[in-house]
């Protein structure tokens, strides 16, 4: 049926009305913690207002584990704990062997038996200092030397440790020997096992001899 203007004009504020409150509810917040108020009966508050606040825990700290000290390049293993003589000892017996093999062919045509050995006297042991003499005055070769002038000067290398005790070492040693004679310049290279002795702290060289000797 057709309304009336009077029923149109109540219809319309009526709409208004209604708008207006729902229009309230959604955009003023006073209004809509009543209305839910009044829904709900009792407010409860949130998880979040209940739960006592708790400062934010720093991370943990793990301790920094130090690595393992790597031992130095190029360093080299303590060999000597294993071996019956020290790092010391090899050195000092090393010096005496080449010492030796420089002074065992350096000599001259002009040199008495006991000069020659004189030489050595610091690095050889008495036993073997009488053979090298008794060697260097054998008739045949003592006169070879003197016929025909010969100056001779050498040098030492060692090549290797063939050997070890408790109060020896071997070593092979190559001597290289420069001849000057009535026959001109020669040089002429050879290798010896030459082995010294401690004796009483000092080592001393107590043989020497080809380093093939006795081999096949």
């Amino acid at each position: 049926m057709e309304l009336t203007r009077v029923q149109r004009v109540l219809a319309f504020l009526g709409i208004v009305v209604v708008l207006g409150g729902t229009g309230a509810y959604l955009f003023i917040p006073g209004v809509r913690a009543t209305l839910g108020q009044g829904h709900q009966g009792t407010s409860r508050p949130s998880a979040s207002a209940t739960a006592p606040r708790r400062s934010a825990a720093p991370p943990a700290t793990v301790p920094a584990t130090s690595p393992a000290t790597p031992a130095p390049a190029g360093s080299a293993p303590g060999i000597y704990q294993w071996l019956p003589f020290s790092q010391a000892d090899l050195a000092k017996a090393a010096s005496v062997t080449q010492a030796f093999g420089a002074a065992y062919d350096t000599f001259s045509y002009t040199d008495t038996a006991g000069g020659y050995v004189a030489r050595m006297q610091s690095l050889v042991t008495t036993e073997l200092s009488a053979t090298l003499a008794r060697a260097y005055a054998t008739p045949g070769v003592a006169s070879q030397r003197t016929r025909q002038q010969q100056v001779s000067t050498a040098r030492a290398v060692i090549n290797s440790l063939r050997t070890f005790g408790s109060s020896s070492l071997t070593f092979v040693v190559t001597i290289d020997q420069t001849m000057h004679s009535k026959q001109g310049r020669s040089q002429v290279s050879g290798q010896y096992a030459v082995t010294v002795t401690n004796t009483g702290g000092d080592w001393l060289v107590s043989d020497i001899e080809l380093s093939n000797a006795g081999n096949s």
